[in-house]
């Protein structure tokens, strides 16, 4: 059912729903636009509908062909809402989902054009503090560019911001999405543009992989992870690639690249990239903490188990509805500096080769019980053998006993 947006807006279709809000198709005087309609009780937020306004010149003046552009900003009644650019296309969560992961070159592509528009971005005095692939828009109406990649816009600026009141987050909560995560937003530490630098690198690598090099598990661990684990090496990479992501994933926010560098640095990689398949590599299936992907228990002689697959992102948002703008903001507790110290070597999850199993998975506990198992069996036969020969030994001397060399004990012919 179609609802007024202030004075100038028809909101006609719901496009989507995330922690946030909700976003409509709408119609404007200029003609169709995206309507983010944010939830009433961030409307109700008197300090939010300040700072929302404060923010009203910034975000309409962030202009940029890989930025979805805010046309507007409608404070009206409980309406709060955001007028963007329509973009006619989907998210880049959406065909990761399809696809499980991406070709180098389209990879390399969609994150060098993120980087343009974050470039734009930081140039204006802005963050996005929640760059992931459900805040990247693929324009499916722009030509092909590399890859068969389609033009990359990211989404949601300010937003984050926004909601990210002293009020809400209280300075014990951060705003984003666990996964993607700087360290130094775990640590407390206010967000500058390096953090949309670390959250894009995870993004390539995600892309890449097929899963993020954080992620899995409790959201506490993960970001745990973010700030005492090294980023895993992915095997099959071409080298500058590789170090590109490594530096951008670099802990220490100074050590990263600027965002006009990535890009420039990501396209000189497209040729040598032209043509690459997507790497071949097992996906970490299941969280060191729930329950094992096929374990086939032979041990009982149970079936095996159903297997399961982790999810790009942990959600944060319970009875989130999947859609193109799930679990866009979400606030959580910062570990307290034990919580960082302690626990977190040995937890970050290997990519292996495919076929392999993952290290403490089921089919690897699996395969040590049954050496377990095929040991202990062992182990049984030579006592027994052992035991046996004891009893050879000693059983000749006693009344009425064998005789001492069984090997000989066979009756002689005369």
């Amino acid at each position: 059912m179609a609802r007024k947006i202030g004075s100038r807006y028809t909101a006609n279709q719901i496009l989507g729903r995330g922690s946030a809000g909700t976003v409509w198709l709408g119609e404007g005087p200029e003609g169709p636009v995206a309507i983010k309609l944010l939830r009433e009780d961030l409307a109700s937020d008197q300090e939010l509908v300040g700072r929302f306004v404060q923010e009203r010149t910034a975000l309409l003046g962030l202009e940029h062909p890989n930025v979805v552009s805010v046309r507007d900003l409608v404070v009206d009644g409980n309406d709060l809402a955001l007028v963007m650019d329509l973009v006619r296309g989907t998210d880049l969560r959406t065909r990761l989902e399809r696809e499980r992961r991406l070709a180098p070159e389209a990879a390399v592509a969609i994150v060098a054009d993120v980087a343009d528009g974050l470039a734009a971005a930081h140039a204006a005095g802005v963050v996005h503090r929640d760059v992931k692939p459900e805040n990247i828009l693929l324009d499916m109406q722009s030509p092909l560019g590399p890859g068969g990649s389609h033009r990359a816009l990211l989404t949601d600026f300010g937003v984050a911001k926004l909601i990210d009141t002293p009020q809400r987050t209280r300075a014990t909560k951060v705003i984003g999405t666990p996964d993607y995560l700087a360290p130094e937003i775990v640590e407390g530490l206010p967000p500058r543009a390096s953090v949309d630098i670390y959250a894009l690198a995870t993004v390539l690598y995600e892309l890449l992989a097929g899963f993020t090099p954080f992620g899995g598990g409790h959201p506490g661990a993960v970001l745990r992870r973010h700030v005492t684990e090294t980023v895993v090496p992915l095997p099959g990479i071409p080298e500058e690639l590789w170090q590109l992501v490594v530096q951008c994933l670099a802990k220490a926010p100074a050590s990263r690249l600027r965002a006009s560098e990535l890009a420039a640095r990501l396209r000189e990689q497209l040729p040598t990239l032209a043509g690459m398949p997507p790497l071949d590599v097992d996906e970490p299936d299941v969280d060191a903490a729930e329950p094992a992907d096929e374990d086939p228990q032979p041990d009982r002689g149970e079936p095996a188990l159903p297997p399961r697959r982790r999810r790009g992102a942990v959600s944060l948002v319970p009875g989130a509805r999947p859609d193109s703008n799930r679990d866009t903001h979400t606030s959580m507790r910062v570990p307290a500096p034990d919580e960082l110290a302690g626990g977190a070597h040995g937890t970050a999850r290997a990519p292996r080769a495919a076929g392999a199993p993952r290290p403490g998975s089921a089919r690897n506990r699996a395969a040590a019980r049954r050496r377990r198992l095929a040991l202990g069996a062992a182990a049984v036969a030579v006592a027994a053998a052992v035991g046996a020969g004891t009893w050879l030994a000693t059983s000749g001397d006693e009344p009425g006993g064998a005789p001492q060399d069984m090997r000989n004990s066979a009756p002689e012919t005369p």
